[in-house]
């Protein structure tokens, strides 16, 4: 795992916090990281926090589509957390919409959704 993302694991959720500096390389490494982390640390959720990102394009856009659907069908609900209404307006605008995958405010309201439905 570079130093661009990190995967923390909080009960049986995967926090993954994604730097700004983070490259395609690295954004394929993720999905190739979380998807072992998920089957190995048996998670049942995956908070996906993308704070630092300021620009997403079509790449990284399809990309955290793609690391929901990978959560999906290992059967870990995903969250994806803190972003910024100029990346929402971004992806709107590029027709994605992150199927898959819910969206919070914060890291606190994704663990709060995901322990009510007992997956935390």
């Amino acid at each position: 795992m570079s130093e661009a993302a990190s995967i923390y694991k909080v009960d049986k959720v995967l926090l993954v916090a994604i730097r700004d500096n983070i490259t395609d390389t690295d954004i394929i490494n993720l999905q190739e990281d979380l998807s072992e982390r998920i089957v190995s640390e048996k998670a049942r959720g995956v908070v996906i926090d993308i704070a630092a990102l300021e620009i997403v394009d079509t790449f990284v856009g399809r990309i955290l589509a793609q690391l929901s659907a990978i959560s999906r069908l290992l059967a870990a609900e995903t969250y994806i957390v803190g972003m910024r209404p100029a990346v929402a307006m971004t992806l709107v605008e590029l027709g994605m919409d992150l199927p898959g995958s819910k969206t919070a405010l914060s890291l606190s309201h994704a663990l709060r959704a995901l322990k009510a439905k007992g997956l935390a």
